[in-house]
C-alpha cells in the first residue's frame, strides 16, 4: 500500500468512515463526476457495479453491444466536454470496446471506461476470460490501469476523469478485477477535481503572431478539431467580427463560423483537392492553425509550399513533420489566446488580390452544389445524392444535431451539409469508423432533448449498429435516420475502379428497412422521389421515437464527381 493510500486510510479511520464496497464507491465517484448515464453490457466479472448503481447511482443504459456503448459514451463526452462513461465485463465484454475507444482518443473524445477482470489469484492463470486487459486497452486508450487494491479505487476513478479530459482528450480505461469490485473500502470517494484552465499563450508571442498577420498577404484561418467547440467559436467570432481573416474548416471544425458571420466562411478541407478550401490554403502566405489536428487531414496534403508562414494555436504541442513546421506556436488556451490575439489584429484588412481570390471562391462555394447534380435525374435509377443531402440540409434547422456516418454519403454531407454552430455536425474523421451514426444519434437525444436529431448513414454501415434501435425503443428517445442505400460498400468500390478498373467484395445484399425498422418498435418509410422524401422527413422529425427512412441513391456519378478531386490516399 503506497504512503499516500495509508495517510487517507488512517484520515478515513479516526473520522469513522462506514467501510463499503468499493463498486458503491465507484457509483460515488460517478455522481460528483456529474455523470448522468452510463452505457454498457453486464456480466458476472462486473455485475457487483451494477448493484451498486441501482441505490442511486446514474442511469444505466443497456446496449446490445459493447462497441456501440462506446460510442453513445463517447458522443457524449464529445458533446458535453464530460467523459461519458462505459462499463463492461471482462474478456470478450472488455475487447468489444476497442474500435469505440480508439475512435474516441484519436478524435479527443473524453470517455472512462471501467471493465470487469477476474479475481486477482487467476490473473494469470489461464481460465475463463483471463487476459491481460490492460494491455489490451492501452493500444487504444491514452491511459490504461488495472486496479490492485479495493483502497485505490476512488482515487483511480478520479485519476481516469482527469486523463481524459486533459488535451488531448480521449479513452481512460479502467481494469476493476471482480474480488477489487466486492472488496470494502473505509477511504471515500473524491471529488473531481477540474482539469487547471490554461491562460492565454505568452503576450510576447502574440504579439508576434500579430505583426506576422498584419504584414501577410494573404492570411487564412484553418480551424481545426480542437477549435470547435462553443468557447472556441465564440472566442473565434470576436476574431472575425474585427477582421476580414477568412476560415477554412476541417469536418470536426464544422461550425465554428456562425451564420451571422458566414462570409468569413471558405469552405471545408479533408479527402479533397481543388475545393474552395483548397484553393485558399493554397494560396495563403500566412496560415493560422487552430486546434488543427493533423489525423482529419494531413499537412503534406495541403501544405504544399512549406515555405509559407504556419502559426500554430493551440492547448498542445504541434505534431511537427517535415510539412508542418510552424513557425510560431500559441501555447495556451485556446478561446483565451483567440481573444488576446482579436485584441492585436483589430481592423485586420484583406489584400485586393486576396479579396478578389476569396471572392471568387465563395462565389464557387454557393454555385458548387448546384453545378454538380444534374437537374434532371432518372430517379427509378436511385435519387441523386447530392439532391439528397440538399433536401437535409432544408429540412432542419440551426439548432439541430446532424451526424454523418462514412460511407460515400459522408464526402457529400461534409462537402455540402452547412452547419453554423460547433459539434452539431459530427463526423469520424480521424478513424473513419463505420457504424457510429446510429448510436451517436442515441446518445445526442439523451444530452439535447427535445431538439431535432438527425443522424445519415449507409445501409452498409446502418448495420453495424441498428440493433440499437431496440435500446432507442426502451429509452423513448426520439431521432430520424437516414439511409443513402445503394447495397453496396460504394466508397470503397469506386476507390477499386480508380485503382483497378474492376470491383472485388463490395456487392451488398438487400434487406426491408421498414420491417425491420418496425420490428423494433420504430417508424420506417421508403421513398422514391424528392418530393417524397422532403414530406417524409418533416413527419419523421416531428413524431416521437426513432423513424427509418430507406433512400434508394444513384451512385453511378460517383467516379466522375470524386476520382479526379480525392487527395491521393486519403481513403485507403
Amino acid at each position: 500500500m503506497s504512503m499516500k493510500i495509508q495517510t487517507v486510510v488512517a484520515t478515513a479511520t479516526e473520522a469513522h468512515i462506514t467501510p463499503e464496497r468499493s463498486a458503491n464507491r465507484i457509483v460515488e465517484s460517478l455522481n460528483k463526476a456529474g455523470v448522468k448515464y452510463v452505457f454498457g453490457v453486464p456480466g458476472a466479472k462486473v455485475d457487483q457495479l451494477y448493484d451498486a448503481l441501482l441505490d442511486g447511482g446514474p442511469k444505466i443504459v443497456l446496449c446490445r453491444h459493447e462497441q456501440d456503448a462506446a460510442f453513445m459514451a463517447a458522443c457524449v463526452g464529445r458533446l458535453t466536454g464530460t467523459p461519458g462513461v462505459a462499463v463492461v465485463t471482462s474478456g470478450p465484454g472488455t475487447t468489444n470496446l476497442a474500435t469505440g475507444l480508439l475512435t474516441a482518443t484519436t478524435e479527443g473524445d473524453p470517455i472512462v471506461a471501467l471493465c470487469g477482470a477476474v479475481p486477482r489469484a487467476d490473473r494469470l492463470k489461464r481460465t475463463h476470460q483471463s487476459m491481460d486487459a490492460a494491455g489490451m486497452l492501452a493500444t487504444v486508450s491514452k491511459y490504461a490501469a488495472e486496479v490492485d487494491s479495493p483502497d485505490n479505487v476512488p482515487e483511480a476513478v478520479a485519476d481516469a476523469f482527469r486523463r481524459a479530459t486533459t488535451m488531448p482528450r480521449g479513452a481512460a480505461a479502467l481494469v476493476l478485477p471482480s474480488d477489487v469490485l466486492g472488496g470494502e473500502t473505509s477511504v471515500p470517494a473524491e471529488s473531481m477535481r477540474p482539469v487547471p484552465q490554461l491562460g492565454a499563450a505568452p503576450a510576447e508571442d502574440l504579439d508576434r503572431a500579430a505583426e506576422l498577420l498584419r504584414h501577410a498577404a494573404f492570411p487564412v484561418i484553418l480551424a481545426g478539431a480542437r477549435s470547435g467547440c462553443e468557447e472556441g467559436a465564440d472566442a473565434i467570432a470576436t476574431l472575425l467580427a474585427h477582421t476580414d481573416l477568412p476560415v477554412v474548416e476541417t469536418f470536426q471544425g464544422a461550425g465554428v463560423v456562425s451564420r451571422e458571420l458566414e462570409e468569413h466562411y471558405l469552405g471545408r478541407v479533408g479527402i479533397f483537392r481543388n475545393q474552395p478550401g483548397d484553393v485558399v490554403l493554397d494560396r495563403a502566405d500566412v496560415v493560422l492553425a487552430i486546434g488543427y489536428d493533423p489525423v482529419e487531414y494531413d499537412a503534406k496534403l495541403w501544405n504544399h509550399n512549406t515555405a509559407r508562414t504556419i502559426i500554430s494555436l493551440d492547448e498542445v504541442l504541434a505534431d511537427a513533420d517535415a510539412a508542418y513546421l510552424p513557425a510560431l506556436e500559441l501555447r495556451g488556451s485556446i478561446p483565451a489566446t483567440v481573444r488576446a490575439l482579436a485584441d492585436r489584429v483589430a481592423g485586420l484588412r484583406t489584400s485586393a488580390e486576396a479579396k478578389k481570390v476569396l471572392d471568387e471562391q465563395r462565389a464557387r462555394l454557393s454555385d458548387d452544389a448546384d453545378e454538380i447534380f444534374s437537374q434532371i435525374h432518372d430517379d427509378t435509377k436511385g435519387l441523386d445524392p447530392v439532391a439528397v443531402v440538399l433536401k437535409l440540409r432544408e429540412a432542419v434547422n440551426d439548432d439541430a444535431t446532424v451526424i454523418s456516418d462514412i460511407g460515400s454519403h459522408y464526402i457529400y454531407m461534409a462537402r455540402h451539409f452547412r452547419t453554423y454552430r460547433p459539434r452539431h455536425l459530427l463526423f469520424s474523421n480521424g478513424q473513419q469508423t463505420l457504424g457510429v451514426a446510429l448510436p451517436w444519434a442515441i446518445a445526442t437525444s439523451l444530452v439535447r432533448p427535445g431538439t431535432p436529431v438527425l443522424s445519415v448513414s449507409g445501409d452498409g454501415g446502418f448495420l453495424f449498429s441498428a440493433q440499437e434501435l431496440e435500446t432507442a425503443a426502451r429509452l423513448g428517445v426520439s431521432f430520424t435516420h437516414v439511409i443513402f442505400n445503394d447495397s453496396t460498400y460504394d466508397m470503397v468500390a469506386f476507390q477499386q475502379q480508380m485503382k483497378y478498373q474492376r470491383t472485388s467484395g463490395i456487392q451488398l445484399g438487400g434487406y426491408d428497412v421498414v420491417k425491420y425498422t418496425e420490428s423494433f418498435g420504430g417508424h420506417g418509410y421508403r421513398v422514391h422521389s424528392l418530393d417524397e422524401l422532403e414530406t417524409t422527413l418533416k413527419k419523421a422529425l416531428a413524431e416521437p421515437g426513432a423513424s427509418v427512412i430507406d433512400v434508394p441513391v444513384d451512385y453511378s456519378e460517383n467516379l466522375q464527381r470524386l476520382a479526379g478531386q480525392l487527395q491521393e490516399g486519403v481513403l485507403s
